[in-house]
């Protein structure tokens, strides 16, 4: 007799064989892709950004906004959603409110998070965890049950268990296949990251990749950047166990693309600006060569100042919000190249129901106070 899981299985081949559809298109996550390029393959978007604490409820709105507007397929957030070891001024701030008492911020900050950043959006959102999510009082155990909708959402869960039909277990790291496309997310919010579990997982997910014509290419989102980048001041170097399992991954990303022909594209947060082409610096031009990748902390988060050697990089912006918007399959480009371009959010794009809520005042503060860069 055929098995609940047996008949799931049949289908998602079936629907496979059929359209060559992604994962997530399989269980209902995505609107309709764009028409298909020459070539066959489609070009679609997604959208990317990390780093919402601070001011997020004013800048998130704004993204949101766009993101719904521009047809992407869905938004990654790759960690940081609230302060947690000082007060957001986005809800300490906020006229006509009681004072916010320690308790009643530590109570409320994530679920302020969800209700006036995440719920913004109208299409599916991805949650990374960042560092943030991880300072006492918080915990990552607590993460994962105050987010088990989006870490456990129907398109992780059927891929979770599409390479392991015994893994029940809910983690803050994951990945699904969408259009031909692998999307990982790591967890590196805590020092001991990546742990011997996680590099193993993480292994086992780009052997298949790497074997697998089905996948063009392969998108790594993070928190932290991975080591050896112009941003390496505040990143995995930062911690011996975090640096070795970065560079141990990154040796591994470039066996992706180098052995099994795949493209290969890397994302991070943390550091509070814009930068394109981190990777390209002296220790990784001699240790295997340079992958594409990006920082992209910039929604709604405390500004940084650019390291110095930042003038290395594509491009580099500071004291500016926005996000990445990523087209796939470009027309006229090879399948599975995937074009990332940063837009910027200026005050005039906050909502103007926002704008009421938070106050023109403390809008125009996170526009042109919330910076430490000089």
């Amino acid at each position: 007799m055929t098995t609940t899981r047996q008949r799931a299985t049949l289908l998602f081949l079936g629907l496979l064989l059929l359209g060559g559809v992604g994962l997530s298109k399989a269980v209902g996550q995505n609107p309709s892709p764009a028409p298909a390029q020459a070539g066959g393959a489609r070009e679609w978007r997604f959208a990317v950004s990390g780093d919402s604490r601070n001011c997020g409820d004013i800048v998130m709105p704004a993204i949101a906004r766009q993101v719904n507007a521009n047809q992407s397929q869905f938004y990654w957030h790759l960690g940081d959603f609230r302060a947690i070891y000082d007060f957001d001024e986005d809800m300490q701030r906020r006229p006509q409110q009681a004072p916010l008492t320690i308790i009643r911020y530590l109570q409320t900050a994530w679920d302020d998070f969800i209700q006036n950043q995440v719920s913004r959006f109208s299409v599916p959102v991805f949650l990374g965890i960042g560092n943030h999510e991880t300072i006492p009082p918080k915990t990552r155990a607590e993460y994962l049950a105050q987010f088990a909708d989006w870490v456990n959402s129907s398109a992780i869960k059927e891929q979770r268990l599409l390479d392991n039909p015994r893994d029940h277990r809910i983690k803050a790291y994951f990945h699904w296949v969408q259009n031909g496309v692998d999307f990982i997310s790591l967890d590196n919010a805590t020092p001991d990251q990546f742990d011997n579990e996680q590099m193993a997982w993480a292994e086992g997910v780009l052997a298949r990749d790497e074997k697998d014509p089905n996948i063009k290419a392969v998108v790594v989102g993070m928190h932290q950047a991975l080591p050896d980048s112009i941003a390496a001041f505040h990143s995995m170097n930062d911690y011996p166990a975090a640096l070795q399992s970065g560079r141990r991954l990154y040796a591994r990303l470039l066996d992706v693309q180098n052995r099994g022909h795949k493209r290969v594209y890397v994302l991070a947060s943390h550091s509070h600006f814009f930068m394109d082409g981190i990777f390209d610096t002296e220790y990784l031009r001699t240790h295997g060569g340079v992958l594409p990748g990006w920082i992209i902390g910039t929604a709604g988060a405390v500004r940084y100042g650019l390291p110095e050697n930042a003038k290395n990089a594509k491009q580099a912006k500071t004291n500016v919000y926005g996000y990445l918007l990523a087209t796939v399959n470009p027309a006229g480009e090879p399948e599975g190249t995937i074009r990332f371009e940063f837009h910027e959010i200026q005050e005039a794009d906050v909502p103007a129901e926002v704008v009421q809520q938070m106050g023109a005042e403390l809008v125009h503060q996170c526009f042109e106070k919330n910076s430490q860069a000089k």
